[in-house]
């Protein structure tokens, strides 16, 4: 299990930045991490539920969660599901894989991460 160094959130980017010393550095936005929450409501119990509209949101709060864990508070109102330091850890390492593959599943559902947008897929 990998725990970070420092753990900050920036309010007006959006942005949590996960530091595990000096030469590693992982920002992930609130949309992010919020789009991949480990709660049961996003994961669906083994059938992710694709999140949009998500776009703005931002991260409210951060609170440990005893020595394993972060919850976020985001200002959806989000805030079930523990992001472990390992689950951390995996999103970081794997951003830009999970983030193209976010992008791809919305693309193939006609959604859009913008939540004043509502695409209708018209079949020829």
């Amino acid at each position: 299990m990998r725990i970070p160094t420092a753990v900050k959130l920036h309010k007006a980017s959006r942005i949590l930045a996960l530091e595990y010393g000096p030469d590693e550095r992982h920002e992930l936005t609130a949309e992010f991490l919020r789009v991949h929450s480990p709660s049961a409501e996003v994961q669906g119990h083994g059938r992710p539920v694709l999140q949009t509209g998500k776009q703005n949101v931002s991260l409210d709060r951060i609170e440990p969660a005893g020595q394993y864990a972060l919850k976020l508070t985001f200002s959806d109102g989000h805030d079930t599901g523990l992001y472990s330091w390992d689950y951390l850890d995996h999103l970081a390492r794997n951003h830009e894989q999970l983030w193209a593959d976010y992008l791809e599943a919305l693309s193939r559902a006609g959604k859009s991460r913008d939540p004043d947008v509502s695409a209708v897929r018209l079949m020829p």
